[in-house]
């Protein structure tokens, strides 16, 4: 499968999952500069900045562990544009949805609260 190809299919599969758990989906793929939030979701009073990360196995250690400090900061500048454009006042979570898919087993992990913004 290819690379991009396995990270869209992760991401539809990230957001059943936590469609299944109840959150409210907003948008995918926020796009703000030259970053880009993978899914954002609202639960109960929380706005909900997920990343995905998707690999075909886990020899490599969990696909979470990929998310670097950079791609933290990243996250929080662009989770900062959308909550001022759409003038939101909600408290914000910082999610990473690790997935392991191939032709032999799915396996959707959900890290609620992976990383709190820092100054």
């Amino acid at each position: 499968m290819k690379h991009i190809q396995l990270g869209k299919e992760g991401e539809m599969l990230a957001k059943n999952y936590l469609l299944q758990q109840k959150m409210e989906f907003l948008t995918s793929n926020y796009r703000w500069k030259k970053q880009e939030v993978d899914l954002i979701f609202k639960d109960v009073e929380s706005l909900v900045i997920v990343e995905v990360k998707t690999r075909q196995h886990a020899s490599y250690g969990s696909p979470a562990q990929s998310v670097s400090r950079a791609k933290q900061r990243h996250l929080i500048k662009a989770a900062n544009a959308y909550i001022q454009e759409n003038q939101l006042d909600l408290d914000v979570r910082f999610d990473i949805v690790s997935v392991i898919h191939n032709r032999f087993q799915t396996q959707i992990d959900h890290i609620p609260n992976a990383f709190y913004p820092t100054l």
